[in-house]
């Protein structure tokens, strides 16, 4: 059984360091992680892949081991959409205006009949997903309907917002651009 230890390495690491190990596998590996973040982002790289895995906490953190290193599919389907948001404001220009659009673009996706399937905030735009946004409704109508909400780990600890996070969870940016490279339907704001 292959290890990859991947504590002590910060995002995206532990994922890259993990997809590079299952590519090159033919049988089980066994991955080491120190912390939750990590350890939630390469969670979410099987689960997108369909592999099978176990973990269990250790003294010195976690260990997955991927009991099934060939995966059933490889990202998402065609027809999957993806918003990518980039800031708390829609467009540039005056702040009020970029919030009511903001809030406005977000209600529209509610009503969509064919909801998106991930919305991946970036930069300012995790502001969004904490407590007291003004997107906060339409944001959880989308999760019900399936929506999987991502908010990028850097951009929250950059901003010192972590603890306020609201919806969804934590990605990182391999993930992300694995996501958005395996869409042919997305929308950047």
């Amino acid at each position: 059984m292959k290890t990859v230890n991947t504590r002590g390495l910060a995002c995206p690491e532990p994922v890259i360091l993990t997809k590079r190990a299952l590519s090159e596998s033919k049988g089980d590996i066994k991955v080491l992680i120190d912390n939750d973040v990590a350890r939630e982002n390469v969670l979410k790289l099987l689960k997108n892949s369909n592999y099978q895995y176990d973990q269990v906490e250790t003294e010195s953190g976690f260990e997955i081991i991927v009991k099934n290193t060939k995966a059933k599919s490889e990202g998402l389907s065609d027809e999957s959409l993806i918003v990518l948001c980039k800031s708390d404001l829609f467009g540039q220009g005056e702040r009020k205006l970029g919030n009511t659009l903001m809030k406005s673009f977000f209600y529209s996706l509610t009503e969509l009949s064919s909801k998106p399937k991930k919305i991946i905030f970036m930069n300012s735009g995790v502001r969004l997903a904490l407590s007291g946004s003004p997107i906060l409704e339409s944001l959880k109508i989308l999760e019900n309907s399936g929506c999987e909400i991502l908010s990028c780990g850097t951009c929250l600890d950059y901003y010192n917002v972590t603890d306020e996070l609201s919806i969804g969870s934590i990605t990182n940016m391999y993930t992300s651009v694995e996501l958005l490279a395996n869409s042919n339907k997305v929308i950047s704001i």
